[in-house]
């Protein structure tokens, strides 16, 4: 039987570790999912298994070069962002990977924004809020100044999307969307790292930067394989968008968080941006993508729990509620905010949410009226004011909310809305980066079950 030729993709998030094999189409051939549970650094504070993790790596690698069924042609990884993995000269682990949401000592940030603030400045060049361990960099910083012992052992720091591709070829290398992803280490101005990489040193242990489209073909246990260097996952996703759509566009990747993109964006983050919550993260050319978040899920997720104990339905029940005009038209006739937000940030947030709605599908409505509000700021915020973008994808778990989607295309009704269906997002941008071939125009719709989205008709 004549083996399949494929491509290798290990998409790492916090929660879901995916592998999946692409044949030469990009068409998903194999899947497989696994999870671990975390450990605790020295600290007891929770981060990833690494050991676990790069277990699983080989093993599972291991396994598909030895089935019958595929050729593996090429591999790549795609992971979160934020996160780095310390090496000695010998290569060996030098620190736990410390989770981005541990808390950092507040003195130590203030010290460092002292030294090279102001932070308005830095944020601005960086395309970083202050965001504790978020912006990576200051984990170097935080290391340096608090465990000097340790730091000193430090012969290279690793993104971690270039820790897994080392793992597969011992090679220490950086590529531009893992530095530029709200790290405070790149000056998106100078396009070099910011000034106070090189005042502290740094610069010494982070490794050469090479291209994300950079594969370095080796000898892998006696076959010919094609090892990529790794992409952020936020910058992976917008791959097949960019190289698909001839037409600039808005991403919106919906999840737990939403967040919407602009890989069009020419200027720099200003004061009002970076205050509505913008970031920068990198195309692979190392031009900045303007984005800008909002836990849109996890509010989702505990207003309508919140409403179907309220209303006495099931949990389930918020899948099958369709878009009604007659509903929405009696709602934003005489429209006034009603819930008190959890986890989001809004200027006319509630005290307490208070619902005056007969029925639950009209408390729904309300309720995704004022989240899609929301989100077309999110959405404006990325666009930044750009009028050339007339286009809008929508992907992940709000793509199919008939509700949302439907009110998003009624308040942005000068775009063209597009959703997509594709679970793949940052695993096929990591297979489609180190390829030789171009995408052809049908690609999204081929692959991403595009759905066009017309805005309804507003009557009388």
């Amino acid at each position: 039987m004549k083996k399949l030729k494929v491509t290798a993709v290990f998409d790492i998030g916090k929660t879901n570790k995916k592998f999946f094999l692409f044949d030469k189409n990009f068409k998903e051939v194999y899947r497989e999912y696994s999870r671990f549970e975390e450990i605790e650094d020295e600290d007891g504070y929770p981060t990833e298994n690494l050991a676990a993790l790069q277990s699983w790596l080989k093993d599972l690698f291991h396994r598909i070069l030895d089935t019958e069924e595929y050729d593996v042609k090429a591999i790549n990884f795609s992971t979160y962002g934020a996160s780095f993995v310390h090496l000695d000269a010998d290569g060996e682990v030098v620190t736990p990977l410390y989770n981005y949401l541990k808390e950092i000592d507040p003195e130590v940030e203030n010290s460092f924004y002292k030294k090279y603030g102001p932070e308005s400045e830095i944020s601005t060049k960086t395309g970083s809020p202050k965001s504790g361990l978020l912006n990576s960099g200051l984990q170097l910083y935080w290391l340096k100044h608090t465990q000097p012992e340790v730091f000193k052992k430090i012969k290279y720091s690793l993104h971690l999307p270039q820790y897994l591709s080392y793992v597969f070829t011992g090679i220490p290398l950086s590529e531009y969307t893992s530095i530029g992803c709200h790290t405070a280490l790149w000056d998106y101005e100078k396009k070099d790292y910011h000034e106070w990489v090189y005042a502290e040193e740094i610069h010494k242990i982070l490794p050469p930067i090479v291209s994300t489209e950079t594969s370095i073909n080796m000898n892998y246990n006696g076959k010919r394989i094609k090892i990529g260097v790794g992409i952020h996952d936020s910058s992976s996703a917008l791959i097949p968008y960019i190289r698909g759509s001839k037409k600039p566009f808005v991403l919106v990747s919906t999840g737990t968080w939403s967040v919407s993109l602009n890989p069009y964006s020419k200027t720099l983050l200003n004061e009002q941006e970076l205050r509505d919550d913008c970031i920068n993260y990198m195309r692979i050319n190392g031009k900045a993508v303007k984005s800008s978040k909002l836990l849109l899920g996890n509010e989702y997720k505990h207003q309508v729990t919140f409403l179907s104990e309220q209303y006495k339905v099931p949990y389930e029940k918020h899948i099958e509620v369709k878009f009604d005009y007659d509903t929405y038209k009696k709602i934003e006739s005489n429209f006034k905010p009603c819930f008190k937000w959890r986890y989001l940030n809004a200027e006319d947030a509630l005290e307490e949410t208070i619902l005056t709605h007969s029925t639950y599908e009209e408390a729904y409505h309300q309720l995704l009226i004022e989240l899609t509000h929301l989100q077309v700021n999110n959405i404006q915020a990325a666009k930044g004011g750009d009028a050339s973008i007339k286009r809008l994808f929508v992907d992940g778990g709000f793509s199919d909310n008939d509700v949302f989607i439907k009110l998003l295309s009624h308040y942005l009704r000068d775009m063209k809305l597009l959703s997509t269906s594709s679970s793949l997002g940052s695993a096929l941008g990591a297979a489609i980066v180190i390829s030789d071939s171009k995408l052809n125009s049908k690609f999204l719709k081929e692959n991403y079950a595009l759905k066009k989205h017309v805005p309804f008709i507003i009557g009388g």
